[in-house]
C-alpha cells in the first residue's frame, strides 16, 4: 500500500503543482494546525487533492468525516487516530501509510498525541467540489 499511495501522491503532484497555504478545514482544529495544498486535479467527477497536513504537538484535527476516501502518509511523528465511539482505532508512526474511509458513518480525529511536529502527505479522492472534510460536533468524547 505504502508504494501505491507514494505513486499515487508523485502522479498528482507531478499532474500540476499549486502551492497555497491555509487552514485544515475540520473543526474545531486545535492552534497551529495547517495544511498546504500540493496538487490538485479533476479527472471526470472526481477531484484529486494532495494536501501536507502539519499538526503541532497537543494538537488535533477536531472531529469530521470525508465525503469521498482519504490515503495518507506518515512523514514525521505519530497520529493517533480516534473513532466517533471514543476508541483509538489506529496508532500511525513515520514511515506508515493510512486510509480512512468515506461517509458520515466514519466521523473520526487525528491527534499527536507527541513531542514533534505530526506531517501528513494526505491524497483526497472526492466528489468534485466537495469540501476536504465535513465538521462535526464532539460525539460525546473527553477531548477535542
Amino acid at each position: 500500500m505504502r508504494t501505491v499511495l507514494r505513486t499515487a501522491i508523485a502522479g498528482a503532484v507531478s499532474a500540476g503543482t499549486l502551492l497555497t497555504c491555509g487552514t485544515a478545514h475540520a473543526t474545531p482544529a486545535g492552534p497551529g494546525v495547517t495544511a498546504r495544498l500540493i496538487s490538485q486535479r479533476t479527472v471526470g467527477g472526481t477531484d484529486y487533492v494532495v494536501r501536507e497536513i502539519t499538526i503541532p504537538p497537543g494538537q488535533s484535527t477536531g472531529w469530521h468525516y470525508h465525503d469521498g476516501p482519504l490515503y495518507g502518509y506518515v512523514r514525521q511523528g505519530t497520529l493517533t487516530h480516534f473513532h466517533s465511539d471514543c476508541t483509538q482505532d489506529a496508532l500511525y508512526r513515520a514511515g506508515q501509510s493510512l486510509h480512512e474511509p468515506s461517509g458520515p458513518g466514519e466521523v473520526h480525529l487525528g491527534a499527536n498525541l507527541g513531542d514533534t511536529p505530526l506531517v501528513l502527505d494526505v491524497l483526497y479522492v472526492l466528489p468534485h467540489g466537495a469540501p476536504f472534510a465535513e465538521s462535526v460536533p464532539n460525539p460525546g468524547c473527553g477531548f477535542e
